[in-house]
């Protein structure tokens, strides 16, 4: 098992140790470490392994952890590019959520939405499993093939509302408020989980590598990796859902309590909004499921099974 996932299981066993791991390791400065500084910290990582059983009291161990979450994939131990590292995500991420809720146009709104969607399928292609990659499915064409559908059909269902509210002229009040304040929300959550399940679907098909509690390969499971797209799937979509929609309720009340009094600060007072809903969803939504996935014996193959009696089962879930 890989050290970050040791990590993981030591570290990360409850929502709040998990949310409080991430808080730090989102950090954008950990982009500007170099690949030899990641390398080395890597190495002495595992130059100095323990069976990581208890939690970590070095502050200085703990920090590399921090680099090597962030910079390293647990299952190719290869660096990550440094623009799909977790740290990168919300930067890139953001500006592209505040231009994608500020359009009045079906065209712009489908082009800044395709963005938007290219870069998180990217995300997640880059940060799933890597078993599906480590074997003889080392070409990745069916998944970029099912990258590009997802992301053009998610882009035309978020531009959608705004198509119809243009072709048909709906002037109506309450109808501007669906289609423009509370339908993104929701489209937007459904299509970031769409484009999850869609590149990450040879994850459920051929299956990913399952481990017991000291960390050796038992078996490729495709109920595992069926279980670590669908949460991977469902975190996406809690947090770009979240996301849109909190912030309209929130300038919703501060318009009605005439908090904002200068219409001019509505725009910079929004964007501030944003940013701090997606910061504080960012970890929340990566932490909602451990990071080292468990699955009980009854819920794998029996193929699995007949070659070991262990009863827990553990697996890299992915991004």
């Amino acid at each position: 098992m890989d050290a970050n996932l040791r990590f993981w299981r030591a570290e990360g066993q409850s929502f709040f140790q998990r949310f409080l791991l991430w808080a730090d390791a989102l950090d954008p400065l950990l982009l500007f470490k170099s690949s030899n500084e990641i390398q080395r910290t890597r190495l002495s990582i595992l130059l100095n392994e323990k069976t990581l059983s208890e939690p970590i009291q070095n502050n200085q161990t703990k920090k590399a952890f921090l680099l090597s979450l962030s910079s390293v994939h647990p299952d190719t131990d290869k660096i990550i590019p440094v623009l799909f590292r977790p740290p990168a995500f919300m930067p890139i991420t953001l500006p592209l959520v505040i231009v994608s809720s500020v359009q009045r146009h079906a065209r712009h709104s489908f082009f800044w939405q395709f963005v938007f969607h290219t870069y998180t399928t990217a995300f997640t292609l880059v940060n799933g499993n890597g078993t599906p990659k480590a074997e003889e499915y080392s070409l990745p064409q069916k998944q970029l093939l099912l990258g590009l559908g997802a992301i053009s059909y998610s882009a035309c269902v978020g531009a959608l509302p705004l198509v119809f509210m243009n072709r048909y002229a709906l002037k109506n009040s309450l109808m501007q408020l669906v289609v423009r304040k509370l339908l993104p929300a929701p489209l937007l959550g459904l299509t970031s989980a769409f484009t999850v399940a869609m590149v990450r679907s040879p994850e459920f098909d051929n299956g990913i590598e399952v481990m017991d509690r000291n960390g050796k390969v038992i078996g490729v499971s495709k109920k595992a990796g069926e279980k670590a797209v669908m949460e991977t799937a469902l975190s996406r979509a809690v947090l770009f859902g979240t996301t849109f929609f909190l912030p309209e309720v929130l300038m919703y009340c501060l318009q009605r309590g005439r908090f904002v009094k200068n219409p001019r600060a509505l725009g910079p007072v929004r964007m501030f909004v944003i940013m701090s809903v997606l910061a504080g969803m960012l970890p929340v939504s990566f932490s909602m499921f451990p990071q080292c996935g468990e699955i009980k014996r009854a819920d794998l193959e029996p193929e699995i099974l007949s070659s070991t009696e262990e009863t827990e089962f553990f697996y890299n879930r992915g991004i």
